[in-house]
């Protein structure tokens, strides 16, 4: 039975390395030939030498592999340029692609090395890096201020993306055409840091990056990049990324999630509407959770509180602890159920999604006018907080996959105009409060996130209306106008017989017997 080689292409970017390239070339071990099918590609960005001369002169000697030389007549970039060598290889249905410099910087030797992973299956990308090798990018000759710049920006990276690689700027690495097909690499800038990018870009799609040691070379060869504007790129990259992460920034090109990503998790360990309502709602209580998503919040209260929960919502939850579930789309109304058997009714993230939001509450009051003593937990997004006034003041109005601008959000509410709905609609609010950003969602566990809430919640209490990130109310059904007539009238009724039993003891009618 016979297997077929891995098709790789060995893709080489190339800008006025007329001395270097052919070198380059002859370097590519032929050992590589016995496990791969092996081409070459070299584009020449635009090049003020002869580096496209030496390249085609190179692809007409004799090669165990295939070369093809391309000239770019403009210059499209360092990142530009990779973009044209990875679409040639996933449009030429190659397995793999490895980027090498065509002026000698990385060696072409580890290149069996770096292919076994993605070869043996283990990774989606692997990346030859000089930091593995405790000095070794020193004592190969890199600049000590680059070497301290390299460090400082990649421990930056990792921190932000919650990463954990020894180098974010190498320019050797090797990726599965199926992961390029997977991330929208086409949309990343066409500048140096298109490196940056793409890494962002493969954490967010959950593929697989392996590194693996490589020497340090430094040559004659000229340095094109400018350090402290490629530094500051990579830093704004990177923040965009977290901060998208947090809900409060979107780039498309940072929108790489796989489908069926977790949207909804459970926030009990920090101040959230979860949390938040799980401290209000009594133990034993009969619950009705309108837009349980997963149940989470459900499922807690039945196991830390023995309260009885129902659910309703268009998804079938993933708890299956919740007492009874309704697959009910709200946008449709109210689902038909007896809601005077409930204590508490949660509405939590759930009113900015839908369409008509006071004609819900609206609703939502006439199916619990004869049930006073309902409280309603009800929770949605800020958009008075501070992250979005800071870009409005720039002309930045995003939607994205998560946070206040939500692209499934389609109404949304300060603390003003929310507490203004729900009144209209016949609400008493008894409580309210401002919830600070998720920052251990996005950040993870330790001090930093839980340091972040804490000051959020101290500057929510300086000025609810800017840093809070979510409100949340605890509201009741104030009673209805009906309601209040009939009140009036049985009240009316008693005091008038008691008016007339008084007159027939012939005893005086004034206020002060009627007490």
């Amino acid at each position: 039975m016979s297997f077929r080689k891995p098709r790789v292409l060995i893709f080489i970017v190339a800008y006025n390395a007329e001395k270097t390239i052919a070198r380059v070339i002859r370097r590519i071990p032929l050992t590589l030939l016995d496990d791969y099918e092996i081409e070459a590609l070299i584009i020449d960005d635009a090049s003020r030498d002869a580096t496209f001369e030496k390249s085609y002169e190179a692809s007409k000697q004799e090669l165990p592999f295939r070369l093809h030389t391309l000239f770019n007549p403009a210059n499209q970039g360092y990142g530009g340029n990779q973009k044209l060598g990875y679409h040639y290889a996933i449009q030429n249905g190659f397995d793999f692609v490895a980027l090498l410099h065509g002026d000698g910087q990385y060696a072409p030797e580890c290149l069996p090395d770096l292919l076994q992973p993605l070869r043996d299956g283990q990774a989606d990308a692997v990346f030859g890096s000089r930091m593995m090798t405790r000095l070794g990018a020193l004592r190969g000759g890199m600049p000590l201020y680059k070497y301290a710049g390299n460090r400082i920006l990649t421990w930056i990276e990792n921190r932000l993306l919650g990463a954990n690689l020894s180098e974010f700027h190498s320019g050797y690495r090797i990726y599965s055409t199926r992961a390029l097909k997977a991330i929208p690499f086409h949309r990343n800038a066409n500048g140096f840091h298109f490196d940056t990018e793409i890494i962002i870009q493969l954490l967010r799609s959950g593929q697989r990056i392996i590194e693996r040691p490589i020497p340090t070379y430094y040559g004659d060869e000229i340095c094109h990049v400018n350090g402290i504007a490629y530094a500051a790129k990579v830093i704004l990259a990177t923040a965009k990324a977290a901060l998208q992460g947090l809900g409060i920034f979107y780039d498309r090109k940072f929108d790489c999630a796989p489908p069926g990503a977790a949207r909804y998790v459970p926030k009990f360990d920090y101040c959230s509407p979860h949390s938040l309502a799980f401290e209000r709602v009594a133990e034993g209580s009969r619950v009705l959770d309108l837009g349980c998503a997963g149940g989470y919040v459900g499922a807690e209260l039945v196991q830390a509180k023995g309260c009885e929960v129902d659910g309703v919502d268009s998804f079938p939850p993933l708890e299956p602890r919740l007492g009874r579930f309704y697959l009910y789309d709200l946008n449709q109304g109210l689902p038909a159920l007896d809601f005077d058997q409930y204590r508490y009714i949660l509405m939590l993230d759930v009113i900015e999604h839908l369409t008509r939001p006071e004609t819900f509450l609206e609703h939502l009051y006439a199916a619990l006018k004869t049930n006073p003593e309902v409280e309603i937990l009800i929770s949605t997004a800020n958009v008075g907080f501070v992250i979005p006034r800071f870009m409005l003041l720039f002309g930045q109005f995003n939607y994205g996959k998560r946070g206040i601008l939500d692209l499934t959000h389609t109404r949304l509410f300060t603390f003003g105009s929310f507490a203004r709905a729900v009144r209209q609609a016949g609400f008493d609010i008894v409580e309210t409060r401002g919830v600070p950003a998720p920052f251990p969602l996005a950040l993870g566990g330790g001090w930093l996130p839980r340091f972040l809430v804490k000051a959020n919640q101290a500057l929510i209490r300086i000025w609810r209306g800017l840093f809070s990130y979510q409100i949340f109310l605890r509201m009741k059904p104030r009673p209805s106008i009906e309601y209040l007539l009939k009140l009036a009238a049985e009240h009316s009724e008693r005091r008038i017989r008691r008016i007339e039993e008084m007159a027939a003891r012939g005893r005086p009618s004034g206020a002060g017997g009627l007490s």
